[in-house]
C-alpha cells in the first residue's frame, strides 16, 4: 500500500470503531471527521479490510456530487489496485463484475437503475448528513439498510436543517475534533477576523429551514455594498493568500468576483449549474495561480480539495455550526509554505440571529477567541484559565466545608478574610501565605494591633483553623465563640439593633442575637482589616 494512503492512527481507530459497532445490535453507524481528515482514505481502507468478510458480496459507495464520486473511485483504486471499481452515474453504468460500485444517489433514485445492482454486502454513504432526505432513505432501504446490511456514514458535520438524521443513523461511533487534528499536526491552525459591513441588516433576513434564507441574504449583501468592503478587507489582511469566498447566491458570487477584480485581486466565480468544462477550467486556473480567489455559491463546501487555500471568506453568514465548519474546513489542509489559515467572517447588524463563528470549529470550550489569535492557542489559554478557576472553586469548597463543620463561629469579612470574633477589641484571623499556599494565624487587639504568634509557621487550612480555635478558647469564654451557644438564639437586643441602625447595617426581620452579633462583627472587623491593608499603599 502506498505510504500516502496508509491509514493514520485516528483513521485506523475509526475503522475499528465501525467493525466493533457492527458486531453489536446496530448496523447503521456514522463517523464524524473534520474536513481534511481523509474520510475517503478511511472508507477505502475499510473496504480493503472487509473484502474477505464480504465474500462474493460487493461494496456500494453512495455520493451526491460528481467530484465526490470521482474522488472516491480514485482513492479506492489507489488503496486497493486489485479491486475492480465501477461508477454508476447518468450514462455510466459500470456495475457488472465490479467489486466496488461508486454511485450517484440521483441515479440510484431511479428504480430501474438501482434494481440492476445486486449482491451488496456493505454500504458507505459519503457526506452522510444528507441521508435524512427521502431520496437517500429510499435508496438505503432498497439495499438493506433497515434489514441488517452494514452501513457506514461519513461526514464532517452531523447536522441537517430539516432533521431526521437520528432516524437514519443509529449511532455515531467515532468523532474527531478539529483541535485534535491541529494539535497532532494533521491540519494547520486557524485565526479569524471580522469584516463588518455597514448597512448590512441581518435582522431583516428571514430564517428558512433553520438558517438565513439564501435569496434574502444575497439581496441584503448586494444592497449593502458588501462586495467592495470584503474585497478591501481581503486586500488589507490576505493580499498574498489564495482563498475561497462563500456566498449565498450565484449573483453574489459574481458581484464578489467583480469587486475583487476591481480591487486588483484576480478572482473567478463558480456555481453548481455552471457548465462542467467551464468550472473545471476555473478550478485549474485557481490551482495554477492564474486566479487568486474563487467566489462560489456553496459549491465548494464538499469535495473541494485545494490544500494551498489559506484564506476563507464566510460571506454567507450562517446559523449552522455544521455549515460553518464545512466552509472554513476548506482552508485547513496542510501545504508546503502554508503558515496557517485566515478566516474573514462577514458580519452585519444582528440582534435576533445567533450566527456561527470560529469558536464553533471545535466542540471544546473556547470562550471568546480574540481576532487574529490562533484558535488552538486561544482555546488552550481559556482552558488553563478554567482549570485555575476550578482549583479556586475547589479551594473555596474546601474552605466552606471546613468552616461549616467547625463548632466555632467563623465569620468572613467583606474582602474574604476568615476570622473568629472574641470581643469588640479582639479577634483572630487567617492570612494566606502565597509562597507555601498555606495559611498563617494573626491576632488583633485595639492596643497592640496585629501580632503574629511565635513560632509563626504557614499551615494547611485545617491546621491553621485548629490552631486559631485553640487560641480563641484560651482568650475568651467558650460561649463567646461556640456556634451552639444559647445566647445566639435569643432575640436581638436594643443595643445591637441601635448599633446596626447607626452604621446602616441592614438587619433581616426576626434576626436573632447571634445573627445580629455576626453582622456587627463583620462590619467592625472588615473596617479594621481594610484600614490595615491601606496603610502600606498610603506610605
Amino acid at each position: 500500500m502506498p505510504e500516502t494512503f496508509r491509514p493514520r492512527p485516528y483513521q485506523t481507530a475509526a475503522i475499528d470503531a465501525l467493525t466493533a459497532g457492527w458486531a453489536g445490535p446496530n448496523n447503521r453507524l456514522a463517523v464524524v471527521l473534520p474536513t481534511g481528515a481523509g474520510k475517503t482514505v478511511v472508507f477505502a481502507n475499510l473496504i480493503a479490510q472487509m473484502r474477505h468478510q464480504l465474500g462474493r458480496k460487493r461494496a456500494l459507495v453512495i455520493a451526491h456530487r460528481e467530484e465526490l464520486i470521482e474522488q472516491a473511485a480514485a482513492k479506492i483504486r489507489a488503496v486497493c489496485p486489485d479491486l475492480r471499481v465501477g461508477i454508476v452515474k447518468a450514462e455510466r453504468n459500470h456495475h457488472r463484475v465490479m467489486d466496488v460500485i461508486v454511485a450517484s444517489v440521483q441515479t440510484l433514485a431511479v428504480k430501474r437503475r438501482r434494481e440492476q445492482i445486486q449482491g451488496i454486502g456493505l454500504v458507505i454513504v459519503d457526506e452522510c448528513h444528507h441521508a435524512a432526505a427521502a431520496t437517500y432513505r429510499k435508496v438505503l432501504d432498497h439495499f438493506g439498510a433497515w434489514r441488517g446490511v452494514p452501513v457506514a456514514g461519513f461526514t464532517a458535520t452531523m447536522t441537517r436543517g430539516d432533521g431526521g438524521l437520528g432516524e437514519v443513523w443509529q449511532d455515531v461511533v467515532f468523532t474527531l475534533d478539529i483541535l485534535e487534528m491541529i494539535g497532532d499536526g494533521y491540519l494547520c491552525d486557524v485565526r479569524g477576523r471580522r469584516v463588518t459591513v455597514a448597512g448590512l441588516d441581518l435582522d431583516a433576513v428571514k430564517t428558512r429551514n433553520g438558517d438565513l434564507a439564501d435569496g434574502q441574504l444575497g439581496q441584503a449583501l448586494d444592497d449593502s455594498g458588501a462586495a467592495a468592503t470584503i474585497a478591501a478587507a481581503y486586500t488589507e489582511h490576505a493580499a498574498d493568500r489564495p482563498g475561497v469566498v462563500f456566498t449565498p447566491t450565484v449573483a453574489t458570487a459574481q458581484s464578489m468576483a467583480a469587486a475583487f477584480t476591481a480591487a486588483g485581486i484576480s478572482a473567478a466565480p463558480i456555481w453548481g449549474d455552471m457548465p462542467r468544462d467551464q468550472r473545471a477550467q476555473e478550478l485549474a486556473r485557481y490551482k495554477s495561480g492564474a486566479v487568486q480567489v474563487l467566489t462560489n455559491c456553496m459549491v465548494l463546501t464538499e469535495g473541494f480539495d485545494a490544500p494551498w487555500t489559506s484564506c476563507v471568506v464566510v460571506a454567507r453568514p450562517t446559523k449552522s455550526p455544521g455549515l460553518y465548519c464545512q466552509m472554513v474546513g476548506r482552508g485547513l489542509r496542510l501545504h508546503d509554505g502554508k503558515r496557517d489559515a485566515l478566516v474573514l467572517d462577514v458580519v452585519g447588524a444582528s440582534t435576533r440571529h445567533k450566527l456561527a463563528s470560529i469558536v464553533d470549529l471545535t466542540s471544546q470550550e473556547a470562550g471568546e477567541v480574540p481576532e487574529d489569535r490562533p484558535l488552538r492557542e486561544a482555546v488552550a489559554e481559556f482552558q488553563a484559565e478554567q482549570a485555575q478557576r476550578l482549583v479556586v472553586q475547589q479551594l473555596h469548597m474546601e474552605e466552606f466545608n471546613l468552616f461549616g463543620q467547625s463548632s466555632t463561629q467563623w465569620l468572613r469579612t467583606a474582602a474574604g478574610a476568615w476570622f473568629i470574633p472574641l470581643r469588640s477589641d479582639l479577634f483572630l484571623f487567617l492570612v494566606r501565605d502565597p509562597a507555601s499556599k498555606g495559611y498563617r494565624v494573626r491576632r488583633w487587639d485595639a492596643n497592640k494591633g496585629v501580632r503574629p504568634p511565635n513560632p509563626d509557621p504557614a499551615m494547611p487550612l485545617a491546621d491553621a483553623m485548629q490552631w486559631a480555635e485553640r487560641a480563641g478558647r484560651a482568650l475568651a469564654p467558650a460561649h463567646f465563640v461556640a456556634k451552639s451557644a444559647a445566647w445566639r438564639a435569643r432575640p436581638a437586643s436594643t443595643r445591637q439593633l441601635g448599633y446596626c441602625r447607626a452604621h446602616h447595617i441592614p438587619v433581616p426581620r426576626g434576626a436573632t442575637a447571634g445573627e445580629v452579633g455576626d453582622l456587627q462583627a463583620i462590619h467592625r472587623v472588615s473596617g479594621v482589616l481594610a484600614r490595615l491593608a491601606a496603610v502600606p499603599a498610603a506610605a
